[in-house]
Protein backbone atom coordinates (compact mmCIF):
# COMPACT_ATOMS: atom_id res chain seq x y z
CA UNK A 1 0.00 0.00 0.00
CA UNK A 2 2.81 2.41 0.82
CA UNK A 3 4.13 1.69 -3.13
CA UNK A 4 0.84 2.67 -4.32
CA UNK A 5 1.00 5.97 -2.26
CA UNK A 6 4.34 7.04 -3.46
CA UNK A 7 3.60 6.75 -7.41
CA UNK A 8 0.48 8.97 -6.16
CA UNK A 9 2.31 11.47 -5.01
CA UNK A 10 5.19 11.29 -7.74
CA UNK A 11 2.05 12.27 -9.98
CA UNK A 12 1.25 15.01 -8.05
CA UNK A 13 4.70 16.80 -7.10
CA UNK A 14 5.37 19.51 -9.11
CA UNK A 15 8.94 19.27 -10.78
CA UNK A 16 10.94 21.53 -13.13
CA UNK A 17 10.80 21.27 -16.51
CA UNK A 18 12.70 22.92 -19.95
CA UNK A 19 10.96 22.91 -22.93
CA UNK A 20 12.22 23.83 -26.44
CA UNK A 21 9.21 24.09 -29.20
CA UNK A 22 9.80 24.45 -32.24
CA UNK A 23 7.26 26.79 -34.05
CA UNK A 24 6.39 27.98 -37.57
CA UNK A 25 8.77 31.13 -38.12
CA UNK A 26 6.52 32.73 -40.46
CA UNK A 27 3.56 32.74 -38.16
CA UNK A 28 5.37 33.58 -35.65
CA UNK A 29 6.63 37.05 -37.03
CA UNK A 30 3.51 37.78 -38.53
CA UNK A 31 1.87 38.00 -34.61
CA UNK A 32 4.47 36.96 -31.84
CA UNK A 33 2.63 37.87 -28.95
CA UNK A 34 -0.48 35.54 -29.93
CA UNK A 35 2.11 32.90 -30.96
CA UNK A 36 3.99 33.28 -27.23
CA UNK A 37 0.60 33.02 -25.44
CA UNK A 38 -0.78 30.00 -27.34
CA UNK A 39 2.32 27.88 -26.20
CA UNK A 40 2.12 28.84 -22.79
CA UNK A 41 -1.45 28.57 -22.58
CA UNK A 42 -0.76 24.82 -24.05
CA UNK A 43 1.19 24.30 -20.93
CA UNK A 44 -1.61 25.75 -18.58
CA UNK A 45 -4.11 23.85 -19.83
CA UNK A 46 -2.65 20.43 -19.10
CA UNK A 47 -1.19 21.95 -15.53
CA UNK A 48 1.67 23.42 -15.78
CA UNK A 49 2.91 26.83 -14.76
CA UNK A 50 4.97 28.88 -16.87
CA UNK A 51 8.35 30.49 -14.98
CA UNK A 52 10.03 32.11 -17.79
CA UNK A 53 9.54 32.05 -21.55
CA UNK A 54 11.28 33.74 -24.72
CA UNK A 55 11.84 33.09 -28.61
CA UNK A 56 15.63 31.73 -28.76
CA UNK A 57 16.39 31.07 -32.47
CA UNK A 58 15.36 31.37 -35.53
CA UNK A 59 16.56 30.05 -38.87
CA UNK A 60 16.73 27.27 -41.43
CA UNK A 61 16.68 23.99 -40.40
CA UNK A 62 19.26 21.71 -40.92
CA UNK A 63 16.40 19.12 -42.53
CA UNK A 64 12.69 19.90 -43.47
CA UNK A 65 10.71 19.05 -40.80
CA UNK A 66 6.85 18.57 -41.59
CA UNK A 67 7.08 20.84 -44.31
CA UNK A 68 9.14 23.28 -42.89
CA UNK A 69 12.67 24.57 -43.89
CA UNK A 70 12.55 27.36 -41.20
CA UNK A 71 11.89 27.42 -38.05
CA UNK A 72 11.68 29.18 -34.70
CA UNK A 73 12.90 27.21 -31.66
CA UNK A 74 10.59 28.13 -28.45
CA UNK A 75 12.39 28.03 -24.99
CA UNK A 76 9.94 27.62 -21.59
CA UNK A 77 11.31 26.83 -18.15
CA UNK A 78 7.89 25.96 -16.16
CA UNK A 79 6.41 23.68 -13.20
CA UNK A 80 4.39 20.77 -13.48
CA UNK A 81 3.38 17.23 -12.20
CA UNK A 82 5.33 14.95 -13.24
CA UNK A 83 2.32 12.77 -14.48
CA UNK A 84 0.94 15.27 -16.45
CA UNK A 85 4.25 14.97 -19.14
CA UNK A 86 2.09 12.47 -21.61
CA UNK A 87 -0.64 15.13 -21.35
CA UNK A 88 1.61 18.04 -22.39
CA UNK A 89 2.97 15.74 -24.67
CA UNK A 90 -0.27 14.74 -26.56
CA UNK A 91 -1.42 18.45 -26.77
CA UNK A 92 1.82 19.03 -28.14
CA UNK A 93 1.43 16.59 -31.25
CA UNK A 94 -2.12 17.67 -31.89
CA UNK A 95 -1.21 21.68 -31.53
CA UNK A 96 -0.96 23.03 -35.00
CA UNK A 97 1.42 25.51 -33.87
CA UNK A 98 3.97 23.08 -32.78
CA UNK A 99 6.27 21.60 -35.57
CA UNK A 100 8.53 19.66 -32.86
CA UNK A 101 8.67 19.57 -29.53
CA UNK A 102 11.24 18.14 -26.45
CA UNK A 103 10.88 18.64 -22.65
CA UNK A 104 13.75 18.25 -20.12
CA UNK A 105 13.65 17.63 -16.84
CA UNK A 106 15.86 20.14 -14.71
CA UNK A 107 17.61 20.27 -11.13
CA UNK A 108 17.03 23.16 -8.81
CA UNK A 109 20.32 24.92 -9.80
CA UNK A 110 19.96 24.42 -13.55
CA UNK A 111 16.45 25.54 -13.84
CA UNK A 112 17.04 28.77 -11.54
CA UNK A 113 20.48 29.53 -14.17
CA UNK A 114 18.28 28.91 -17.66
CA UNK A 115 15.56 31.12 -16.06
CA UNK A 116 17.98 33.91 -14.93
CA UNK A 117 19.54 33.45 -18.65
CA UNK A 118 16.35 33.93 -20.18
CA UNK A 119 15.45 36.84 -18.00
CA UNK A 120 18.33 38.65 -18.43
CA UNK A 121 18.49 38.15 -22.43
CA UNK A 122 21.92 37.60 -24.50
CA UNK A 123 24.92 39.12 -22.94
CA UNK A 124 25.61 42.40 -24.72
CA UNK A 125 28.20 42.63 -27.19
CA UNK A 126 30.58 45.70 -26.35
CA UNK A 127 31.26 47.60 -29.29
CA UNK A 128 32.74 50.67 -27.00
CA UNK A 129 36.44 49.74 -27.85
CA UNK A 130 36.65 50.80 -31.46
CA UNK A 131 39.31 48.26 -34.14
CA UNK A 132 41.47 48.07 -30.18
CA UNK A 133 43.34 44.94 -28.47
CA UNK A 134 39.76 43.75 -26.72
CA UNK A 135 37.97 43.44 -30.22
CA UNK A 136 40.81 42.01 -31.39
CA UNK A 137 41.05 39.10 -29.15
CA UNK A 138 37.91 38.39 -29.29
CA UNK A 139 38.06 37.97 -33.11
CA UNK A 140 40.77 35.53 -33.01
CA UNK A 141 39.15 33.43 -30.67
CA UNK A 142 36.48 33.13 -33.34
CA UNK A 143 38.88 32.04 -35.35
CA UNK A 144 40.75 29.73 -32.95
CA UNK A 145 44.08 32.06 -32.82
CA UNK A 146 45.94 33.85 -30.39
CA UNK A 147 46.57 37.26 -31.56
CA UNK A 148 50.14 37.18 -31.03
CA UNK A 149 50.31 33.93 -33.64
CA UNK A 150 51.54 34.96 -36.89
CA UNK A 151 50.32 34.14 -39.73
CA UNK A 152 49.81 34.71 -43.74
CA UNK A 153 46.68 35.39 -46.05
Amino acid sequence: MAATETVASDRNTDYLYEAMFLLDSGKFASDPDGMSGQVVELIEKVGGSVVAHRPWQDGKLAYEVNGHRKGLHFVVMFRMPGGRITDLSRACKLSPIVIRHMVIHHPQVLFDAMVDAINTGPPEDDTSDEGGEASAERGAGRRGRRPDDEFEE
